[in-house]
Formats: C-alpha cells, structure tokens, sequence
C-alpha cells in the first residue's frame, strides 16, 4: 500500500463528504425554518454514518449545530 496515496485519496473522500454534507444540512436546516418546524434560533442534533462493508468499518459521529 503507497501510504500517500491512500492518505490523498482518504482526504479527498472527506472532503467530498464534508462539501455535500454541508450543503445538505443548510438546505434543510433554512427549509425548515421557513416552514415554521424550527425555530431560528434551535439547535438541529446531527448523525454521521460512515461504513466500508469490506473492512467492517462502521462509524458514528453525532452533535449539535447551534443556530443562534
């Protein structure tokens, strides 16, 4: 294994990850403050699931996004 390598290409998952992550949360978060289900100045509890069948890989993050 090219240890670079493999590093560049976990970055570039992350921060594919972390862009489209991003964008989706906002759309979200501003589609439902419009609509009235929350509040703009909440929280939104978040949850992150990162898996890889092949190397039993299965990672949970979760946290709050504040909006004030």
């Amino acid at each position: 294994m090219n240890e670079d390598t493999f590093n560049m290409e976990v970055r570039k998952f992350l921060k594919r990850l972390g862009v489209t992550s991003q964008r989706e949360i906002e759309q979200a978060v501003r589609e439902a403050v419009a609509a009235g289900k929350l509040p703009d100045d909440g929280r939104v509890t978040v949850t992150a699931r990162v898996t890889a069948d092949n190397i039993d890989l299965d990672v949970e993050v979760k946290g709050d996004i504040r909006l004030e």
